[in-house]
């Protein structure tokens, strides 16, 4: 029997709810604590010590500095302080960038961007499953070249990248490299020394934190252009009030997405399995977008996808249209990356990967959270299989 009164939610990389200690973090500073942390008086130091604390523990989670983490309002921020600063910051050393092909947006477009203004930049093909290779990156750094953006974890199909590999070639030839880690930040190390990188990009909303919150770790000496002018916060990096709720949320979801982690990873890993197993097992004419933990290269290693992570291609059937159908049901699943959703553009990322746009269109994401179940999963293997069916028929 089909329990069709389970509200189910499987979009987790879009956002994810606040775990109930992050509220309790925050809360204080909403309306008791509400001084502003740049003020003299009590109400104000209060505040800063908030911050401060906070600095500190996103920085013991990236083994780095306090100081040299900017906060900011979130992954898209972050990414474009570091990419239009730094390229800005290096204009007279270099114009070449370079960047992944599978970038999210919020990378994507101030590449665009500076493209406009007269630099140039190279795309980094990525293989079938989404994976840069490292040697693609040292063979495309030129003299000219100051700046290499490769994302840890892609949100649309959950390829871990090799960023230790590419932070080193980056080190040996002496260019800046950023890292989106917006996806991975719940799940992988974000040591920035055994990474080798310059940049880190972290989104609270993505580790059950606050929207509206997130960090950009910046390698002390890194040149740097602030793009928020106004002010001399964050070490005149990036102007504006502190948001001091959502800074004590992001480092309270840090603090715990970094704690116990083996033992989170491995539950939400045999999710996933299971659930990618029981999808193409019961499914006909269904695929698997990104890295397969399956796939007999994996059998004597861990697969580089992310743990919670499910994209699957369903040939005949409409990705948006299954979307609504789900919903219907309570179950709430995503076609990609939630800000492109309005557009009518096929996804950059799946392309990449060299899907055909005919099949693009039948692609949906189905990403996992902490919270959910074995009869979370067990629910959606019953529901999916005949409503597919359906779908297909009436087309």
């Amino acid at each position: 029997m089909i329990n069709n009164s389970l509200e189910i939610y499987l979009d987790h990389a879009a956002t994810t709810a606040v775990d109930p200690q992050v509220l309790e973090a925050m809360l204080p500073y909403f309306s008791e604590e509400y001084g502003n942390a740049e003020s003299l008086h009590t109400k104000g130091q209060n505040a800063r010590m908030a911050v401060d604390k906070a600095r500190e523990t996103v920085a013991k989670a990236l083994h780095c500095q306090a100081t040299e983490i900017i906060f900011t309002s979130g992954g898209t921020e972050s990414n474009n302080l570091a990419i239009l600063g730094v390229a800005h910051a290096n204009e007279k050393k270099g114009k070449h960038l370079i960047a992944s092909a599978i970038e999210h947006s919020s990378a994507r477009s101030p590449f665009n961007k500076l493209a406009e203004e007269g630099f140039e930049i190279t795309w980094l093909k990525v293989d079938k499953e989404g994976f840069v290779n490292p040697t693609d990156v040292a063979a495309s750094i030129r003299p000219d070249t100051t700046f290499v953006s490769v994302m840890y974890a892609n949100n649309e199909i959950g390829t871990v990248e090799p960023i230790a590999e590419i932070g080193k070639i980056c080190r040996e030839k002496g260019v800046i490299f950023h890292t989106d880690a917006c996806q991975a930040a719940d799940s992988q190390s974000l040591d920035v020394e055994k990474l080798q990188v310059d940049m880190i990009t972290i989104n609270a909303s993505k580790i059950y934190g606050p929207k509206g919150a997130g960090a950009l770790y910046v390698k002390q000496g890194t040149p740097l252009s602030p793009q928020i002018l106004g002010s001399s916060h964050e070490q005149g990096f990036r102007a504006g009030t502190h948001n001091v709720p959502g800074i004590v949320g992001l480092g309270k979801a840090l603090e715990l997405a970094t704690k116990d982690q083996s033992e989170k990873i491995a539950k939400l890993t045999a999710l996933r399995n299971k659930f990618i197993k029981g999808i193409l097992e019961k499914i006909p004419n269904s695929s698997l977008n990104g890295p397969n933990p399956f796939d007999a290269k994996y059998s004597n290693t861990i697969c580089p996808r992310l743990p919670n992570n499910t994209n699957f291609t369903f040939k005949g059937v409409e990705g948006p249209d299954l979307v609504l159908q789900l919903d219907n049901l309570g179950i709430y699943i995503s076609t990609g990356a939630a800000c492109n959703i309005k557009g009518s553009k096929p996804s950059n990322v799946l392309l990449s990967i060299g899907l055909p746009k005919e099949l693009i269109q039948n692609s949906v994401r189905m990403t996992l959270g902490k919270m959910t179940t074995d009869e979370e999963i067990n629910h959606v293997l019953e529901v999916l299989p005949p409503l597919i069916a359906k779908m297909r028929n009436r087309y």
